[in-house]
């Protein structure tokens, strides 16, 4: 894989951490200049405030990606293994149609209902640059959902949630040896 197609399929992590560091930087200039020059930057909360919601945003569509979205899956322990990656994509079909009509409830808002004169308060800028992200990122997470079960069912990946938890590998790394011959 190219370095370019890398970077594309990584595209919400690098966006996420750059936003991250940003906003961070940004609060932390805020209480330092408030701390001790008893000033404030007006601009700084509210493009924080911005640079957060996005992060939210692309943060959801790498949740997608890692398929690391909440989900129940109590019932699933009752089923056999070969069906569950088949019901979780029936799932993802519900999950896929509401992106795809936000994406468009979105758009339709951003360029046809929203204010023509609604701009940022201390920055000046149009809110249609601040409401961009919510189609860019429901079609990006349409696409990591779709890729997600592209790798499940047709390549035959084992896509864990990197939060799930295997208590019997854990197990198997903290046995010392002593422990093993009892």
């Amino acid at each position: 894989m190219t370095k370019f197609w890398y970077i594309i399929d990584n595209i919400e992590s690098y966006i996420c951490r750059t936003l991250l560091a940003v906003f961070v930087c940004l609060l932390f200039l805020q209480v330092i200049v408030r701390t001790l020059f008893d000033f404030s930057f007006s601009w700084v909360e509210e493009l924080s405030i911005y640079m957060f919601v996005w992060f939210v945003f692309f943060g959801a569509s790498y949740a997608a990606k890692k398929g690391a979205h909440n989900r129940v899956t109590f019932q699933f322990k009752f089923l056999p293994n070969g069906a569950i990656k088949y019901i979780e994509a029936f799932a993802d079909l519900f999950w896929v149609f509401f992106n795809v009509y936000f994406v468009y409830l979105s758009i339709d808002f951003i360029f046809n209902k929203m204010n023509r004169f609604q701009s940022s308060q201390t920055m000046g800028f149009h809110l249609s640059w601040v409401y961009i992200v919510l189609p860019i990122a429901f079609t990006l997470m349409t696409f990591r959902v779709l890729q997600v079960n592209y790798k499940k069912i047709v390549l035959g990946e084992d896509l864990r949630d990197p939060d799930a938890i295997d208590l019997e590998e854990i197990r198997a790394e903290t046995t010392t040896p002593k422990q093993e011959k009892k």
